[in-house]
């Protein structure tokens, strides 16, 4: 499934119940991971959709010096439907980070420290986002 492409929904399928089921499942299994995002094809199903959740007390755990080096400050929940990212400037950095997808491995990647994503959230509203540092890594994931 991961090696699929996946459609985008549209907005009359965001706000079904179908789709609102899935966000609330998703939203459970990423918390219990515990992880900070999770896409729809990571469960079996080819949708452009992810939740995304950064919560203080994960940062917490990695202490005060790991977050200020990572960028890394809390993200509330949401819901990203159909993204598209930007890249913004040219500064990258380069940080071990897992996958869900392959609990017990990480791995180096670099990636940008600044993005820009346009998507539609789970009303089927769209919304803008800017991020910068961690929040810039979890979206590029």
């Amino acid at each position: 499934m991961l090696r699929q492409p996946a459609r985008a929904l549209t907005p009359d399928e965001i706000v079904n119940h179908k789709t609102q089921t899935l966000i609330d499942l998703m939203r459970e299994t990423m918390r219990d991971a515990p992880g900070v995002g999770l896409a729809a094809p990571q469960v079996g199903v080819p949708w452009q959709l992810a939740v995304i959740e950064d919560r203080p007390t994960y940062i917490e755990k990695m202490g005060a010096s790991q977050a200020e080096e990572r960028q890394r400050e809390p993200v509330p929940f949401h819901v990203l439907i159909n993204p598209t990212i930007s890249l913004e400037g040219e500064d990258s950095a380069e940080f071990f980070e897992g996958c869900l997808s392959l609990g017990g491995f990480t791995g180096v990647v670099r990636r940008s420290l600044a993005v820009r994503v346009e998507a539609l959230n789970e009303r089927a509203e769209p919304v803008a986002i800017e991020a910068h540092g961690w929040y810039a890594r979890i979206l590029q994931h």
